[in-house]
Order: structure tokens, then C-alpha cells, then sequence
């Protein structure tokens, strides 16, 4: 270096503002007081006064940051913590409100490390495995606010505290901490985490397994918490449409959070979420992190059915005089009170409630009470309404049951068609290649090439349509305002199917039979509470069930399910009826 060389270079430094200036082995200026290097270098006509510049330049290369071979040292949990980040913003963007993610759903994790002894407690499954990884100068890849040590514990207001109110400046998501990859014994050539081999082998004996229905069982959970107006289904179709991250959350993972081997199997799935299957999660990962009641469902929450009963209704263009019939089938059943609707994992008898089934099943219940649905009674209550409606075509039209029926079934075979294709063109190969182990990443990525160039040139040949962009999401699968799927019977009037009786003249159903959905309910040691076979019931009830079950994306079994315990409370006699005769006839037997 020759500083009196650098005098004639008389800029201020950018850091501390000094003129004093001298030269690298390289040529560039450097400030003696702070040593800032610029990128101004000095113009060498002969490199005999600077001997070797050229080779320690080639030497040294280019300053670039090198990727990281194996990437960073991570486990399960903290790809599972990736994922629910993802999940509660992407719900978030939809309109939930942010406190589903901190506090609700921060805590219902947390709680769930604790629980399964992974963090937050004081001896975690990898503390004595991962304390000489972690430092202070770890990076942060998780995409959270801050970094704690794994044993810090957390304070601010929880889910657990009774009546505790969420607070604007609450508590953010925090990562569990990460260190850079080392040859260590913690590393594994069948896995890019270190606990995956340990992980995919573990069997859960009294610890629920974290999987990726496991994050949307805690989401779900976090909703029901916060009475958000996403009921299960919802939440389930906004994951099949993609607006929730879940079939390949995994592409989301920082590049130094290396995936391959078992992760694949922990990660990647290749089947969609059931809403029996997400359902049953919900219940287990309530009753393992024993959790407290819920907050009271009530007749303003959205999850109430006289609520949800609005909903479906317009969903499923049925008539608006309809809604005063289901809000008193759900009194008379009494599935509209606060301690049958709110969720108590804890109790002695807990209730489960699938709210948005209930609330479909409650309009089975009263179409079957206005029209009875024997596939002869509602045609010939049609064949008056389309009479009255030619002959007074300035009044309120009377509903038509026949017409109602052809113009749903028409639309609802449209949506299923399309539902159906777009399942079966679903590409469940990821635009992020997984790989076996780190030897076979080139051969995925090459195949992963491949199969991309092959599916540009088909495109190129077939001349598809260029994919359309992804449409915002609607609580409403139908629309019936404009006629875009048809014409609308929200306005038509009842009084086809009613008619006025006894002295008062107070209006009633025109048929007073009803017909039991099943008169013997499975026993006690059986799973099911009934069976369904669509051969044992008429054509109407089986539409009904299609459409219905078709909304919510369930079996058409569990929504019969429902109509049948709904049934039992409301038609307490006739059970009792049906069980006294079965008792006869046996005794009759014997």
C-alpha cells in the first residue's frame, strides 16, 4: 500500500466522511480511518510496482455467497411452523381477522410443543441434541419477526386464560432456532431434516403425530375460537381451489431448508383433505392439548344455524319463507342452544358439532316436511303450483318443486363436471423437485426438466387455452341474482305446499305424514350410527342429498347421518313407536 499514491484520490468516504485514502493488493481505495473499500480502483499502467496483483485476484474469484450444499440444520416442527405462517396469512389476505394468527393460533402451537414435548418445557425431546448447534448469530429462515432460544418461554395473553382479550401490540410468531448444517452425528443422508427418519417411524402413543391435516385441524380450531364465518367446508375448499397454502406448501420452504427422502413423505401429499378425516383431527388435537371450553356460539354467531340456514338457503335457491320453518325445527329440536352448539373438549360429555352439516340437514328435515319427498307428493304439489302460477301470472308465484328440480340439476351437473375435470387435471408433481437423497438431486432436477419441456411442447400441439387466472374466492358456489346459473325462487311463495286448518286458520302443511330418514340407529359398539344405501330411498331425497352433500364436499352418507339425529330429537314419539313395536315382534318370535 502507498499512501502517496492515494492522495490524488480526494472523495469523502461514505461511511465516516474522511479523506485518507489507501490502495489494495488489488488496486482499490481503502479508507485508513474506518477501512471501507470502494469500488473505484486505481488505473495501473505497469504491474511491476504491484507484483502477483493478477494471480491473487484470480485467486481469490469473484465475492459471491455460495449456496449451501445441505442447507441449514432444521426439524419436522419447524416446517410444520412454516406452514401454519402460511396458512393463517393466507387466510388473513381473505379476510380473517389478524388475530388468528397471534395470539390464537400462536398459542394453540405453542401449546402443542409443550404438549409433545418438542419446546416451551424443561427437558424438549432435542434440546440435549441441538445446544451445541445453536448460536446467536444464527439466520433467521423461518420468515418470522424474531428468534428466541428454544427453552424461552412466552408471555402475553394466551388461550387459555378465561375472558382474555387480544391486544393490538400481542405476541408474533417466533421460530425455533436454527443453525447452519454441520457433519455431525445429527445429520441424515435418507432425509434433508434431522429428526425425519426418527420422525416418520415414531408411532404417537398418547402424542398426537403432527401431518399436514394437523395444520388445517388447528386452523379450523383457531376459527371455531375466534367464530370466525369460515365453517369447515369452507375452509376445505378454499384449500382445494389453492387459496390456502396445503398440497405443496412445501415450495414455500427458504432454499436453505432442504427437502428430500422421508420428508417427502411428511410433506408432499398426493390425496385431498376429507372433511371426516380434518374433522376427526379437530377433536383429537383439542382433547391432547385439553383445551377450555370454546366461546359461546350464539344466535348472532355466524356458525348458529338459523345463520348458516340464510346461507344454504340462498345457496340452494330455495324459497326465503322456508328460513321461518327451519329456525322452528331447530327450537323444537333443540340445536339452538348455546351449551348444545358450543364446543368443550374437556367436558365429561363433550358435544361435537359440525356446524355447516347441521345446518344442511335442518333444510332436509323441512323439505321433507313440506313436500314429504316420496317421489309423489312433491309432483303433484308441483302440478298445482305450475297451474295457479299460469293462471295469476301478476301475483307472487307459488314455489314449483318440478321446476326447481330440473333447473338444479342442471346446474349442480355442470359444477360437478367441472369440479370433477379440474380434479383430474390437477398436476400433483411440484414445480420444486423432492428427491430420494442429496445424490439424486441432479437426476430430479433433469427429470423435473423434462417433464416441463414436455408439457409445453403437448400445449404447444393440442393449442390449449392459456390457464386462466385464479378468481377470488366467493362464499357462494352458485349465483342466482342474475340468473348465471338460472332463474332465481328465492321470492316464490309456500302457499302451495300450506294450507289453512282448524279454527284459527293458522296455516299448516298440506301432508301430514313425515317418514323417519332410518328407523334403526347402529349400536353402541359400532362406529356408524346408521347406513345409507340410495336404493332403500326415493329419488327426490337422493337429489337432495347429492346437492346438498355436493356443497359442503362430503359423502352423502354423513349428511343423511345428521338428518336421522336431528330426526330422533324432534320425532321422540315415533322412535319410541318403532322400538316398542321391534320389542313385540320379538317377544312374538321367541
Amino acid at each position: 500500500m502507498d499512501l502517496e499514491e492515494a492522495r490524488e484520490f480526494r472523495e469523502r468516504c461514505t461511511q465516516c466522511a474522511a479523506v485518507s485514502w489507501g490502495l489494495t493488493d488489488e488496486g482499490r481505495y481503502y479508507c485508513t480511518s474506518c477501512h471501507n473499500v470502494t469500488e473505484r480502483s486505481k488505473e495501473v499502467l505497469s504491474t511491476e510496482a504491484i507484483p502477483n496483483t493478477k494471480i491473487q485476484a484470480i485467486n481469490r474469484g469473484l465475492k459471491r455467497k455460495k449456496k449451501p450444499e445441505r442447507g441449514w440444520d432444521w426439524y419436522v416442527c419447524e416446517g410444520f411452523q412454516h406452514i401454519l405462517c402460511q396458512q393463517a396469512e393466507a387466510l388473513q389476505m381473505l379476510g380473517v381477522s389478524p388475530e388468528l394468527k397471534s395470539p390464537v393460533l400462536h398459542n394453540l402451537w405453542r401449546r402443542y410443543l409443550q404438549k409433545s414435548k418438542l419446546a416451551y418445557c424443561r427437558n424438549p425431546v432435542y434440546a440435549s441434541r441441538r445446544a451445541a448447534e445453536v448460536s446467536e448469530d444464527t439466520p433467521s429462515h423461518s420468515g418470522w419477526d424474531s428468534e428466541p432460544e428454544l427453552l424461552s418461554d412466552f408471555s402475553g395473553p394466551s388461550i387459555f386464560d378465561s375472558g382474555a382479550e387480544s391486544q393490538p401490540d400481542g405476541p408474533t410468531w417466533r421460530p425455533l432456532p436454527t443453525s447452519r448444517a454441520s457433519q455431525s452425528d445429527m445429520s441424515s443422508v435418507c432425509s434433508g431434516s434431522l429428526d425425519g427418519v426418527e420422525y416418520s417411524l415414531r408411532k404417537a402413543k398418547g402424542t398426537v403425530k403432527m401431518s399436514l391435516p394437523g395444520t388445517l385441524a388447528l386452523c379450523s380450531l383457531s376459527l371455531l375460537w375466534q367464530r370466525e364465518a369460515v365453517t369447515l367446508s369452507e375452509l376445505l375448499r378454499l384449500v382445494e381451489e389453492g387459496h390456502v397454502p396445503y398440497m405443496t406448501a412445501f415450495q414455500r420452504f427458504p432454499e436453505e431448508m432442504k427437502l428430500y427422502g422421508r420428508d417427502k413423505g411428511i410433506f408432499a401429499v398426493e390425496s385431498w383433505p376429507t372433511y371426516e378425516d380434518i374433522y376427526k383431527h379437530m377433536v383429537e388435537v383439542a382433547v391432547f392439548l385439553d383445551l377450555p371450553r370454546f366461546p359461546d356460539i350464539t344466535e348472532d354467531c355466524y356458525l348458529h344455524p338459523n345463520v348458516l340456514c340464510v346461507k344454504y338457503l340462498m345457496e340452494a335457491n330455495l324459497p326465503d319463507e322456508m328460513y321461518n320453518f327451519t329456525c322452528q325445527v331447530v327450537k323444537m329440536a333443540g340445536i339452538g342452544e348455546v351449551d348444545f352448539l358450543t364446543f368443550d373438549p374437556i367436558a365429561k360429555k363433550k358435544n361435537t358439532v359440525k356446524y355447516d352439516i347441521q345446518a344442511m340437514a335442518v333444510i332436509v328435515i323441512v323439505l321433507k316436511l313440506l313436500f314429504l319427498l316420496d317421489d309423489n307428493l312433491e309432483w303433484s304439489l308441483s302440478a298445482a303450483a305450475e297451474k295457479y302460477n299460469e293462471e295469476n301470472k301478476e301475483d307472487k308465484p307459488w314455489f314449483d318443486f318440478r321446476k326447481w328440480y330440473q333447473v338444479m340439476k342442471k346446474s349442480f351437473d355442470e359444477k360437478k363436471q367441472k369440479w370433477q375435470e379440474a380434479r383430474a387435471k390437477y398436476v400433483w408433481k411440484s414445480e420444486k423437485p423432492l428427491y430420494h437423497s442429496s445424490i439424486d438431486r441432479s437426476v430430479a432436477f433433469k427429470r423435473r426438466e423434462m417433464v416441463v419441456s414436455l408439457q409445453k411442447q403437448f400445449s404447444a400441439l393440442a393449442d390449449s387455452t392459456p390457464t386462466v387466472a385464479k378468481k377470488s374466492p366467493s362464499s357462494f358456489q352458485f349465483n342466482w341474482t342474475g340468473d348465471a346459473d338460472g332463474p332465481c325462487f328465492h321470492g316464490h311463495s309456500l302457499q302451495g305446499a300450506l294450507e289453512k286448518r282448524g279454527r284459527s286458520q293458522s296455516l299448516t302443511t298440506r301432508n301430514a305424514l313425515y317418514w323417519l330418514s332410518t328407523q334403526k340407529f347402529c349400536k353402541s359398539y359400532c362406529k356408524h350410527v346408521t347406513t345409507y344405501e340410495e336404493s332403500n330411498f326415493s329419488l327426490s331425497y337422493q337429489f337432495i342429498l347429492n346437492l346438498f352433500s355436493f356443497l359442503l364436499r362430503i359423502n352423502a352418507y354423513f349428511l343423511h347421518e345428521e338428518v336421522s339425529l336431528i330426526e330422533k330429537r324432534l320425532f321422540k314419539t315415533k322412535y319410541s313407536k318403532a322400538k316398542k313395536k321391534s320389542s313385540r315382534s320379538r317377544k312374538v318370535r321367541k
